[in-house]
């Protein structure tokens, strides 16, 4: 896509500053400057790009190298203007900077190279691609990719809570890890927290046990079993304590997990993308919302082979002479690489066309996760349809071929 503005602009991302360069469609830098990552410097920001528009006319048009991250909320602010937004591909941007090296590394510089981008990348092949447009997403997806990568952070700092807690209950009373299969279970961490110290749960009646959310009579009978051989090391009167706090903490990342799920279901329903993924067996809830917030908009994507390797479903070529080869993509959504390895999953065992194109792969020798990424790439062709068509999934049995 040619870049028409007159007004370019190139603003190189630093912590606690960016650099910018202006410069015009003809090459010549008009002004650079550094500004805060402060409201005064995003302000200053715009006011620095008015006069350049009044004097020489023209659209502006704004090149950001990690436009995420400590970019946010100069890239919104921006887009909220209505200029064009252009990412950096920061990969493409290394690979041209090998090719055409600068005399030293500096934020200056950096944004100096942007507005080179911006001439050379309709001439040059090594610089096509190398700005990438910021296309609009629609604010239900984009709540979706907040609320999403909110609950993805939570599981994970369960998965972390959950893994010390079981590592200190083997170390202080392994008897009691042993009464339950996981220690995630809703009954065996309300036990553990009914009481301020782990000691006395080798002494509760089983009047109190019974009053224990979930415990019922199964459960109580395991419990007072243990309760008769119950030991503690020397180290449960300091690491009891944090016993029952991580399982407190569990507790309350498991209700914070399912608000934010139920949240989710809310914001998907006025999506455009997470209702159609979630046409497809086996994604659900979870995989749909976690999709649709890092896809966006099917805008961005030229093609189905971009969208999967965006996905992680598909490889580059690497052959190079005699070999024939491919390697795996870097630039990749991996939020979204991995809710498609989820779903793909689930997918094949709801699906028996795509179970048994999955057992295809696994008896070509691929492991599980090749068959997997195999599957995804030919559902990633039908994704990038299904969205463009706004068309949701369907089964066809043998008697509609």
């Amino acid at each position: 896509m040619t870049v028409a503005a007159q007004i370019r602009v190139s603003v190189d991302i630093g912590c606690p500053q960016h650099s910018i360069a202006i410069g015009l469609a003809g090459g010549e830098v008009l002004e650079e400057f550094d500004i805060l990552h402060r409201p005064e410097g995003f302000k200053q920001f715009f006011e620095r790009i008015e006069p350049h528009c009044q004097r020489h006319g023209g659209e502006v048009a704004v090149a950001m190298e990690g436009y995420n991250g400590f970019a946010r909320p100069l890239d919104s602010l921006i887009r909220v203007r209505g200029y064009p937004l252009y990412h950096i591909n920061n990969l493409k941007l290394a690979r041209f900077k090998e090719i055409f090296p600068a005399a030293a590394k500096s934020d200056r510089i950096d944004a100096r190279k942007g507005l080179e981008l911006f001439q050379l990348r309709d001439h040059l092949a090594v610089a096509k691609d190398v700005l990438q447009e910021v296309m609009p997403t629609p604010q239900e997806n984009d709540k979706l990719k907040r609320l999403s990568r909110r609950r993805r952070a939570l599981v994970e700092e369960k998965t972390r809570v959950l893994s010390r807690l079981q590592s200190d209950l083997q170390a202080v009373c392994p008897g009691l890890l042993a009464i339950t299969q996981e220690a995630e279970n809703l009954w065996f961490l309300r036990f553990l927290t009914c009481s301020t110290e782990l000691t006395k749960l080798s002494r509760l009646r089983p009047s109190t046990l019974m009053k224990i959310p979930g415990v019922g009579r199964q459960y109580a009978s395991i419990i007072q079993q243990w309760q008769k051989n119950a030991s503690f090391s020397h180290e449960v009167d300091w690491v009891g304590e944090m016993i029952i706090e991580d399982a407190r903490r569990i507790l309350d990342l498991r209700d914070k997990i399912k608000a934010l799920e139920a949240r989710c279901k809310a914001v998907m329903n006025h999506s455009t993308i997470a209702p159609l993924t979630d046409s497809i067996p086996g994604f659900a809830l979870v995989c749909s919302s976690e999709l649709a917030g890092e896809i966006g908009t099917i805008d961005r994507f030229a093609s189905e082979r971009s969208l999967a390797l965006y996905l992680g479903m598909a490889n580059l070529d690497h052959s190079s002479g005699k070999f024939h080869g491919s390697k795996a993509p870097k630039h990749v959504n991996k939020r979204a690489k991995g809710a498609m390895m989820t779903g793909v999953d689930r997918h094949r065992k709801c699906v028996p066309e795509s179970q048994r194109y999955y057992e295809k792969k696994r008896a070509e020798g691929k492991s599980h996760n090749q068959a997997i990424r195999a599957l995804g790439r030919q559902l990633c062709r039908i994704i990038f349809k299904m969205l463009k068509q706004n068309r949701a999934y369907e089964i066809r049995s043998s008697t509609d071929v």
